[in-house]
C-alpha cells in the first residue's frame, strides 16, 4: 500500500509527515473509536452515503459524538482523495475518543480524533484472484454477538489480528472463523460466500458477521442476474462441499478461494459463478459513486 502525501487531520488536510497523535489518546491507548475502509474508483467514492451510515451508526453504539455532520465528513473525504490526486484509492477514515487521561473514563476525552488516509492499494497480487486463494479454519472464534455487536466497525480489531497471526503461520492469506456454535461465520476482514446448486448462500448476521457493503452489494448484483441467494448458517462441511467459495470486502473486493483445509472447492479453480460476480462487481463500481473531482479541479 502506497500512502497518501496529504492526510486529513480534524479540519486540515496536512503533510502526512507532519500528522501527529496524542499519546493520550484513547484510540490508541484502549482502541476507542470506530473506522471505515472506503474505495474511490475512477474519481468516485464508492458507496459514500452507505459507509458514512455505518460509521456514524457504530459511533452512536458506543455513544461518540463525532463532532461533524455527515455533509462535513464526506466533503472532507472527497478533499482528501483530491488532495492526493488520485482516482483508485482505498480510503480509511477513523474517529477516535480523542485524547483524555491514563483512566478508561470516556467523559475524561473532550474532543475526537478525526483522521483520514486516501493511498493506492492493491490487497492481494492478481494472480489470487486469476487462480484462487487457499484457505484454512483457525480456532480463533468470532465472539457471540450478545458480548460485542459486530456491526460496530471498532478500533479493536484483536480478534481478526489473532487469525491473521494464524494464516501467517500457515502462509496463508486469509482463514476462515467459525463462532462457538462451530457455523462459518467470515475471514479476517471479508465475507465470505458459498455457491451450492447454482445459488449464494452466505453467513446471517447473527451468527456474528460484520454485514460488509461489498457483500450487499454483491447480493443484490447476484438478484439482478437472477441467482438465487439466501442468508442460511453453515458449517465447515458445507465449505468442504461448496460448488464454489468466494469472498468479499472493500479492500478485497470480489476475491475467489478454491481450497479449505487441503480440501479443493469444487473444481479446485474460481468458478463461473464467481467469475461473473467479479466482473459485474468492477463494472458496477467503476460507473458509480460520489465524484471526486469537478470540471474546475480536475483541470487545475
Amino acid at each position: 500500500m502506497a500512502g497518501g502525501e496529504w492526510v486529513y487531520l480534524n479540519g486540515d488536510i496536512i503533510p502526512a509527515q507532519e500528522a501527529r497523535i496524542s499519546i493520550y489518546d484513547h484510540g490508541f491507548l484502549y482502541g476507542d473509536g470506530v473506522f471505515e475502509g472506503i474505495r474511490s474508483y475512477n474519481g468516485r467514492v464508492f458507496k459514500l452515503d452507505e459507509h458514512l451510515d455505518r460509521l456514524y451508526k457504530s459511533a452512536k453504539a458506543i455513544k461518540l459524538d463525532i463532532g461533524m455532520t455527515r455533509e462535513e465528513m464526506a466533503r472532507a473525504v472527497t478533499a482528501t482523495v483530491a488532495a492526493n490526486r488520485l482516482d483508485d484509492a482505498y480510503i480509511r477514515l477513523v474517529v477516535s475518543r480523542g485524547p483524555g487521561d491514563l483512566g478508561l473514563d470516556p467523559l475524561k476525552c473532550p474532543k475526537p480524533t478525526v483522521l483520514i488516509i486516501a493511498a493506492a492499494l492493491q490487497l492481494y497480487p492478481e494472480e489470487v484472484y486469476e487462480k484462487g486463494m487457499r484457505l484454512a479454519s483457525v480456532p480463533v472464534r468470532r465472539p457471540a454477538p450478545d458480548a460485542l455487536n459486530p456491526n460496530m466497525k471498532t478500533l479493536n480489531y484483536l480478534t481478526s489480528i489473532l487469525a491473521k497471526v494464524e494464516a501467517n503461520q500457515r502462509g496463508l492469506p486469509e482463514v476462515v472463523l467459525l463462532n462457538s456454535q462451530g457455523y462459518v461465520t467470515e475471514g479476517t476482514g471479508d465475507n465470505l460466500f458459498i455457491v451450492v446448486d447454482g445459488g449464494l448462500v452466505t453467513a446471517p448476521p447473527w451468527v456474528g458477521i460484520l454485514t460488509g457493503i461489498t457483500r450487499k452489494t454483491v447480493m443484490e448484483l447476484a438478484r439482478e442476474q437472477n441467482i438465487p441467494v439466501r442468508e442460511d448458517v453453515f458449517t465447515l462441511f458445507d465449505l468442504y462441499n461448496a460448488d464454489e467459495c468466494f469472498l468479499t470486502g472493500t479492500a478485497a473486493e470480489v476475491v475467489p478461494a478454491v481450497e479449505v483445509d487441503g480440501r479443493p472447492i469444487g473444481s479446485g479453480r474460481p468458478g463461473p459463478i464467481t467469475q461473473r460476480l467479479r466482473e459485474a462487481f468492477h463494472a458496477y463500481a467503476r460507473r458509480t459513486g460520489t465524484p471526486v473531482y469537478s470540471s474546475e479541479t480536475r483541470s487545475s
